[in-house]
């Protein structure tokens, strides 16, 4: 059992209160994101569960046990990093097996969890390189192994792939979801990207604010958003947010309708609008409309459109796919 459990948990700094009482459970073995905007407390929690910051009030239990005010190193957590925190002068063997040189185990010991980690991560024919002989993401996945040799209870990874580029990040989306499936471990993940948080997590956590806005399975926030802020972070494009006259409209203070969830026609529709620009991404296009009656609004279409800017285009909520806030 590796479950993670938050009663109450707060921080402050002075006056400044940065977590504002969290009440959350990670069950034994979930991949769990925490993901908001940058200053929403993220990190801040992730560092009070690592006991890199204690925390000002509240309880914190790993697999059953009270870790509150116990240093990192007894609380069963291993921790990656947004920087890889590599010694260039060892090899990826060294690197990996540092933490278990450290703690003086046995050669063959060290060598076989070593052996285990670097198969997992595709690193065996790398284990007798230097970090300045790897690529950005073969250095992630040094890191993560010389967590994994520690057999954590939960590992604890603070936005690692931000220093990736896009393609890279891409590929270690899917090495991390594999990796999770076959440990079967509690990871808990922290980035301020929603698309990292929906294509990798079973249970995302939106902060906001150092609060926990809502918490749920990734389609669940993106179905079924709780606020106006999990229905704007969530999603890309973000969800078309409709407020004062234009949302009082239909019965509720804030309206909101996602791009695909927007029929266009050139002849008829609800809101009249014009056409100020056409991103064309492919197989889809997302088509930006100035309107009087509601502002702008943002619309996924076909890839081969052919609206273009200027063009006159009538846009229309499918019925039953909006989503109405008090």
């Amino acid at each position: 059992m590796s479950k993670v459990v938050l009663s109450g948990i707060r921080k402050s700094f002075g006056a400044v209160d940065v977590i504002k009482g969290i009440d959350l459970t990670v069950q034994s073995g979930e991949f769990c994101v925490f993901v908001g905007p940058s200053g929403c407390g993220k990190s801040t929690l992730l560092r009070i569960i690592s006991g890199l910051e204690s925390q000002t009030d509240g309880r914190l239990e790993i697999a059953g046990q009270d870790v509150s005010g116990r240093e990192p190193s007894e609380r069963g957590i291993a921790m990656v990093f947004q920087s890889y925190a590599l010694y260039p002068h060892l090899t990826v063997r060294e690197n990996i097996g540092f933490g278990l040189s450290l703690a003086k185990l046995p050669k063959a010991e060290i060598a076989a969890k070593v052996g285990a980690a670097a198969e997992a991560l595709q690193l065996t024919h790398l284990l007798d390189r230097k970090p300045k002989a790897l690529s950005g993401g073969q250095r992630q996945r040094v890191a993560i192994g010389r967590a994994m040799v520690r057999d954590p209870k939960v590992f604890l990874l603070d936005e690692p792939l931000s220093n990736l580029d896009a393609s890279l990040r891409t590929q270690m989306r899917m090495e991390l979801t594999e990796l999770h499936a076959k440990l079967g471990a509690t990871m808990i993940y922290v980035t301020h990207d929603q698309v990292e948080a929906m294509t990798m997590a079973d249970k995302i956590v939106v902060l906001n604010g150092g609060t926990i806005e809502q918490v749920g399975t990734p389609m669940e926030l993106y179905d079924h958003p709780a606020t106006p802020f999990v229905a704007g972070f969530i999603g890309s494009p973000r969800m078309n947010l409709l407020t004062g006259d234009a949302a009082r409209a239909f019965g509720c203070g804030t309206y909101g309708i996602r791009p695909e969830h927007l029929t266009l026609s050139a002849t008829d529709g609800l809101w009249q609008g014009t056409v100020r620009h056409v991103e064309r991404l492919g197989a889809d296009a997302m088509v930006h409309l100035a309107t009087e009656a509601v502002g702008p609004l943002t619309a996924r279409a076909a890839g081969d459109t052919a609206l273009h800017p200027g063009q006159t285009v009538f846009a229309t909520p499918m019925p039953g796919r909006d989503h109405r806030f008090p």
